[in-house]
């Protein structure tokens, strides 16, 4: 039997992310609160109908291609739904291609859409179910857990291929700071520059810091320099963001805690109090610094008039 369908529009909201934090690569994620704001409803008519506005409105495909569109499909289909179609709306405020989680947003927010239309979706389709989907998609779980539960996760693939994750709170002490330049650079072209095979004694490096890293988001943010360092993957991308590194180094020459967010080119400052104006002044005017905040929560359902 198909599953049942709702005929209200529904809203969500998903947060933006920030992934490896220095040298826990591909495993860990902090949620950001800088959000898309997804509102869908189904039709009687074939197809679909998006709107895009905000960051990507002049690039993304506004047809089934569309990727919060092509989510809420395979969300449907786990789910036993049969949609016609639906219009989707999408304000995001996520930047593309800075590392920055939006493709995680637009599927884990496209998922949560059509989990939102089905009646009893949350049983159909419980996170448990959406993270290992979300994850078949992405091909790895650290944007997807961070916009998922939101908060800081740290997330691992098992010998099954099963995601799993953990999530945990920021120290306090911790004021996040992005600094988004005005180009961006493909998650795609960022991975095909990173080697097979690395040096042993650079996996230990990372190993130690990454352990390190744990505790210094949620315990000791004074051993954040020594945990955010990393020989696996950011030096080796200079090619492809050369002025980012070279802020992120000149940040961490100052005492702030920087890494690449992500794949990049945004670079991750976790600050303090005291020096959170390091970020824009040594960024200059060639970047748009946003201090933001932790999301306390990942994908969630808001009504339509909130």
């Amino acid at each position: 039997m198909a599953a049942l369908l709702r005929r209200d529009p529904v809203r969500i909201q998903v947060p933006a992310s920030s992934a490896n934090l220095g040298p826990a690569f591909d495993s860990a994620g902090l949620a950001l609160d800088i959000v898309d704001d997804l509102v869908a409803m189904l039709t009687d008519d074939d197809g679909v109908l998006i709107e895009v506005a905000g960051a990507g409105a002049d690039s993304v495909p506004l047809d089934g291609s569309n990727l919060v569109a092509r989510s809420m499909a395979i969300g449907f289909a786990a789910m036993g739904a049969q949609p016609r179609g639906f219009i989707l709306r999408c304000n995001n405020a996520i930047p593309h291609g800075r590392g920055l989680g939006s493709s995680a947003a637009a599927i884990v927010g496209g998922l949560a859409l059509a989990r939102a239309l089905v009646v009893e979706g949350e049983t159909l389709l419980p996170d448990s179910m959406l993270l290992q989907i979300a994850k078949s998609m992405e091909s790895h779980p650290d944007n997807i857990s961070a916009a998922l539960y939101g908060g800081l996760t740290f997330a691992w693939t098992d010998e099954a291929g099963m995601a799993g994750h953990i999530r945990l709170n920021l120290h306090p002490d911790i004021r996040p700071v992005v600094a988004v330049p005005e180009s961006g650079l493909p998650t795609a072209d960022a991975r095909s520059a990173l080697p097979l095979d690395v040096a042993f004694e650079d996996a230990i490096f990372n190993v130690a810091r990454s352990a390190l890293l744990l505790h210094a988001l949620t315990a000791e943010p004074c051993h954040l320099m020594e945990a955010t360092g990393d020989r696996l993957h950011q030096t080796r991308r200079r090619p492809m963001y050369g002025p980012s590194l070279d802020l992120v180094e000149v940040l961490r020459a100052k005492g702030v805690p920087a890494v690449i967010s992500g794949a990049g080119p945004s670079v991750l400052a976790l600050a303090s109090a005291q020096n959170m104006g390091l970020v824009a002044e040594q960024a200059g005017t060639n970047w748009q610094v946003l201090p933001v905040a932790m999301a306390g929560h990942g994908v969630r359902t808001v009504p339509i008039g909130f």
